[in-house]
């Protein structure tokens, strides 16, 4: 599967960073960092344990308010965003059944009173089906495996059939099967001018099929071409920043 073809005309930012610093209280977890998305790419943020990869992409989703610099998000239709979590913040004791956690999806357009329409109800079969769960409807979401839950999480986004898909580590402790499949998916949606940011720590994984990259250990250590950011000294370089060799 082909990545989405970034022509002149269409290499527009979508998401720009400027000196931004994001944390919480006194704890900085994201310093100075600039730089943008472009509208259509396929970005993967990599850095050690600690480096801010998640705290970033909740900043640009508005749920943390940078301590300083600016986050400005492109105002054109069909850019708005969908955001998936790690699977660990999920609590899964709550009692609904695969199909209407992946409905959930839909909550933009359906919203609170509207009901699934057929032009719905086909796109949830859809979504289903795209993530081999058509026969999972029914069961309970907590009975799921670690494997099934990641598909369901990945039918919910579907449905968002946002233009910004950012994913936070969505292939940890999966198996390999899994992981192609869904990765399937994401060079999918990423073939259809989709803009796909993905918090990853499988370097091979971001290496075969991810051609931009940023690379974070608490500040922007190489944003660009995949082959340029993830060299040898920039990953020595991350990691002994992340452990405070340097500080």
């Amino acid at each position: 599967m082909a990545v989405a073809d970034l022509s002149a005309s269409e290499a527009q930012p979508v998401i720009e960073l400027e000196e931004v610093c994001l944390g919480w209280r006194e704890k900085m977890a994201v310093r100075d960092l600039s730089g943008q998305f472009l509208r259509g790419s396929l970005t993967a943020v990599v850095g050690p344990n600690g480096a801010g990869k998640s705290t970033l992409l909740r900043g640009i989703m508005g749920w943390v308010s940078p301590m300083a610099g600016r986050i400005r998000l492109s105002g054109q239709a069909g850019d708005d965003f969908a955001f998936m979590p790690q699977q660990g913040a999920l609590d899964t004791s709550f009692p609904v059944t695969t199909r209407d956690f992946v409905a959930m999806g839909a909550w933009r357009r359906v919203g609170p009173w509207r009901g699934f329409c057929a032009a719905e109800r086909e796109r949830l079969a859809d979504a289903l089906h795209a993530v081999g769960l058509s026969d999972f409807g029914r069961r309970p979401l907590g009975t799921l495996s670690g494997g099934q839950l990641q598909r369901a999480l990945f039918a919910r986004l579907m449905l968002h059939d946002a233009g910004v898909y950012m994913l936070d580590e969505p292939f940890s402790a999966l198996d390999r099967a899994t992981t192609e499949d869904l990765i399937k998916l994401l060079l999918e949606w990423n073939a259809q001018g989709k803009t796909v940011i993905v918090v990853l720590h499988d370097l091979e994984l971001v290496r075969e099929h991810f051609p931009h990259a940023l690379l974070l250990a608490r500040q922007g250590l190489g944003w660009g071409p995949t082959h340029e950011v993830l060299t040898p000294e920039n990953l020595h370089l991350a990691k002994h920043l992340c452990a405070g060799d340097y500080l």
